[in-house]
């Protein structure tokens, strides 16, 4: 249970995630989209540091509010995506979607009963190696994540540089009309670059 200022902070952390997020869904810039998407993380980390999990809260804020939502962020101010375009197609994908939102509240709806109706399966689950009670438990995850899981652990970073790059990509297009600095040209130039007269007197500048 949690105690009075526990309870205060929950309530407030839960209610701003839950507002943020159905603003990310439902604003018209996408700029604020991603401004609110920040915002939910930044909510989520609070929730997280209230469980006692807070190597899962500095990891939401270091990667997702300092990578990947700020990646969010310039791609979109960069690209200058057209959403209206994007979104004038959105129905023909509204079957599925409510397909894949009743999947999902079932499943929720299953897990939620089972804890209903056997309440004492929820503390079968996996303990923590070493126990918590010896160890912190960000030692133990990274311990785990280095052993363990070390090969998952660098295909995720492959990953993510893979859509660093991809993003590079993007944002270098060649647009017309539009001046770039070429420095191969710039070295290659010869003598023919510049052109030396011989001014007389009194009929310069």
């Amino acid at each position: 249970m949690l105690n009075g200022i526990e309870a205060v902070f929950f309530y407030l952390f839960a209610f701003v995630a839950v507002g943020s997020a159905f603003m990310v869904i439902s604003a018209r810039n996408p700029v604020h989209s991603v401004l609110f998407l920040i915002l939910t993380f930044v909510n989520a980390a609070g929730l997280f540091l209230l469980t006692g999990a807070e190597f899962l809260a500095m990891i939401l804020l270091v990667v997702y509010v300092g990578a990947v939502a700020v990646l969010f962020l310039f791609v979109v101010m960069m690209l200058d995506v057209d959403f209206a375009e994007l979104k004038s197609g959105a129905l023909q994908y509204a079957p599925i979607g409510a397909l894949i939102g009743l999947i999902l509240a079932a499943e929720l709806i299953i897990v939620v009963g089972g804890f209903a109706v056997a309440p004492q399966l929820a503390g079968t689950g996996a303990q923590p190696t070493p126990p918590i009670e010896t160890r912190q438990n960000t030692a133990a995850l990274g311990d785990i994540l280095y052993t363990d899981y070390v090969y998952y652990f660098q295909i995720a970073g492959l990953v993510l540089l893979v859509a660093m790059i991809g993003a590079i990509v993007l944002t270098l297009r060649h647009k017309a009309g539009v001046k770039r600095q070429s420095i191969a040209a710039q070295v290659a130039r010869g003598k023919d670059a510049i052109e030396i007269k011989k001014v007389e007197t009194g009929k310069g500048l």
